[in-house]
């Protein structure tokens, strides 16, 4: 049988700790004014600390005879005097420390190859302390992205900035980040961002590497662009540029061109100009964007849910949809409610009252007796003219859903005759080229004329021509985030 009397073990060395008699090293802690000299032990720490060992090790053979004195000037003489507790006497008191304070003393346990207390705080802060631990990531990422040891707080932060980058990137300042740590971002299949956000930090991260550039490329020279490229090329490989739209590509990336293999970029050109034209043989998969479950989050409807929002965003974004994608949440745009039917009544006059002059409009429409959606895009605004007149846009196009759950087999149907794309007058709503008929026979009684025909766009959206029934209606102004 063996007993154990470990409490009166700790007792007597933290008294030894306290003696000022029997010391052979000291140890300046601290940077002026607020340096701190602590007497200790050769022997103890040599045992307990593989750093202090190596660095008494050189000391002794160096200094034979002569009274030890280390220096740890990156230490508050206050974290290293919890922390000198522990190595005497295997007791950590956490009680009134803030998570600051703690992390700290990881740092400097850290430091010190202090396995055992390492791992301790590391589950303690994760598992105790993590919504705290958020408000403190800047410092918790650079103690963690600067040291081999503490993984278990580096997967917390890269987790967090994965899982809630508006938390980090969209709210501190990532620009110092180390770039092992951007990368370790940006190469995550989970990362809860957009491409074109990526992007644009990945950017934003460049420039602050280099404050000397202009952040404008159009005054970049040669030499500009190939530092700028040294400075991502680690990056570059990460983004997903062939998940970006059509508009983004043009507006974000070409400017940008310099920064690219020559190759990368021809397909990129390529792939956007003719989609089909470039194997996707090598081009990364989007990445896994949660679908928001909570549909009041992403647009306050009774007709549709984010599967279908995020296909009508990629529609309006002309990105194509594939088996690859079609699944993945695309939710670039916030859609404002404007009318109801249910709500707001199903009259020219309030159609036009809540719905007029806004531009980037979608309406969406529930045929009674099924579980059908048809609808419509007005990139331009709605008007109200003393005299019925077409409105003209080469952007518009329809759809249709078998149900809300099913966007996959969805049918999009873009304006062919660009003249003839909508209707304008005081007795109609949403009417899109003649193929989606809305009117009523004054503008303050309900629709009594609703009807579909393929007219004006490309494609037959629906089995049936001629009349059907409005069970009800949504028009929602979309605007970007």
């Amino acid at each position: 049988m063996v007993t154990q009397f470990f409490s009166k073990l700790s007792q007597n060395y933290i008294e030894l700790l306290k003696d000022d008699e029997y010391y052979d090293v000291t140890i300046e802690v601290g940077e002026d004014p607020n340096v701190k000299i602590f007497r200790a032990h050769m022997n103890i720490l040599c045992y307990r600390s593989p750093y202090l060992r190596r660095i008494l090790k050189s000391n002794k053979n160096n200094n034979d005879n002569v009274l030890t004195h280390i220096k740890l000037s990156n230490t508050s003489p206050e974290i290293f005097q919890i922390v000198l507790e522990y190595i005497y006497g295997g007791i950590l008191s956490l009680d009134e420390k803030d998570i600051s304070d703690l992390l700290k003393v990881l740092a400097t346990a850290d430091k010190l190859s202090l396995q055992e207390l390492v791992d301790y705080l590391q589950g303690y802060l994760i598992e105790n302390k993590s919504e705290q631990l958020e408000q403190y990531f800047e410092f918790a990422q650079q103690i963690s992205s600067n040291s081999n040891n503490l993984l278990k707080l580096q997967e917390f932060c890269t987790n967090l900035m994965v899982q809630s980058p508006e938390k980090v990137l969209k709210s501190l300042n990532f620009t110092s980040f180390p770039e092992k740590s951007l990368i370790s971002l940006i190469k995550s299949n989970d990362l809860q961002m957009t491409e074109i956000e990526i992007w644009e930090h990945v950017l934003k991260w460049g420039l602050a590497q280099n404050p000397t550039l202009i952040p404008d490329p159009k005054t970049w020279s040669d030499d500009d662009f190939k530092t700028m490229k040294n400075t991502l090329q680690h990056c570059l490989p990460f983004v997903r540029f062939f998940c970006l739209s059509p508009k983004e590509f043009s507006q974000k990336v070409r400017p940008y061109q310099k920064l690219l293999n020559q190759q990368l970029y021809e397909d990129l050109l390529n792939f956007y100009l003719d989609p089909e034209s470039v194997s996707s043989h090598n081009i990364q998969l989007p990445r896994k964007i949660k679908i928001n479950e909570n549909i009041e989050e992403v647009i306050c409807s009774l007709i549709v849910n984010s599967g279908i929002v995020s296909t009508i965003s990629r529609w309006i974004d002309k990105i194509v949809i594939n088996d690859n994608n079609f699944n993945e949440s695309y939710l670039p745009y916030k859609f404002e409610l404007l009318l109801r039917g249910s709500r707001d009544g199903f009259t020219p006059k309030k159609f036009h009252e809540l719905c007029d002059n806004k531009p980037n409009t979608v309406t969406f429409i529930k045929i009674k007796g099924t579980e059908e959606i048809i609808g419509g895009y007005n990139p331009v605004i709605w008007e109200t003219p003393q005299t019925s007149s077409w409105g003209k846009t080469k952007d518009s196009f329809i759809f249709s859903f078998k149900n809300k759950n099913n966007f996959k087999d969805a049918i999009l149907s873009k304006v062919i005759n660009s003249n003839y794309a909508l209707l304008f007058s005081s007795i109609s709503g949403p009417y899109f080229g003649g193929d989606i008929n809305i009117n009523a026979s004054n503008e303050f009684v309900n629709y009594d004329t609703t009807e579909y025909y393929i007219n004006f766009y490309e494609k037959k959206i629906r089995d049936i021509e001629g009349k059907f029934i409005v069970e009800d209606y949504e028009v929602f102004q979309i605007i970007k985030k």
